[in-house]
């Protein structure tokens, strides 16, 4: 079965659906995840798509739509959780540096977890030093390779990539060049990779 590429952003509402589920759902199908956290802020801007700023209306559909569905994979949110988060970019560039070392998932799925369960935003801490130690990380460690040039500029070359590619939100899945939005299509990319 072909990898699928899941284009994510620590930040990214929705997100929290996707990233809390994806595990099982490697378990039942078979399927394989490659994480890919960009910066959807910065992709917003660029592209002028803010979605919820200034959109009362659509922010309380988000909240409900995300409160109706946790149920059905055994989430219990805290809704609404806080939100936009300060330090965005920080939570995604310690995710790229946990995806190079390996406890990426793990540290994406605590973060998760905290904000959207404990009311703890992503990037900032008690949730940052938390996520970091559930995924057996050293904090002080993480923070001083996280924070280098080098892991900026590679969150920004994932950031362009993300566009390059046609995305324009977050989650996204990828499968050979094939665009599927929201964690909502991530059934029509499990199909359309049966497809071959």
């Amino acid at each position: 079965m072909t990898p699928i590429d899941f284009w994510y952003s620590i930040g990214s509402t929705y997100s929290y659906l996707t990233v809390m589920r994806l595990p099982g759902v490697e378990r039942t199908t078979g399927a394989r995840f490659r994480w890919r956290p960009f910066n959807v802020r910065h992709m917003m801007t660029v592209q002028n798509n803010i979605p919820f700023k200034d959109k009362p209306a659509k922010m309380a559909y988000m909240w409900r739509d995300i409160e109706r569905r946790a149920p059905g994979y055994d989430l219990t949110p805290r809704i609404p959780a806080p939100y936009p988060l300060r330090d965005l970019v920080l939570a995604n560039q310690v995710a790229l540096l946990g995806m190079e070392e390996g406890w990426g998932e793990a540290y994406t799925r605590a973060t998760y977890r905290l904000w959207f369960e404990e009311g703890q935003p992503a990037g900032e801490d008690p949730n940052l030093s938390a996520s970091l130690a559930a995924a057996g990380q050293d904090p002080a460690r993480v923070m001083a390779l996280a924070t280098s040039d080098r892991i900026a500029a590679r969150l920004a070359d994932e950031t362009q990539e993300a566009m390059d590619l046609g995305i324009f939100g977050s989650p996204t899945f990828v499968v050979d060049g094939e665009v599927f939005w929201g964690d909502d299509r991530l059934d029509d990319a499990l199909n359309w990779t049966r497809r071959g």
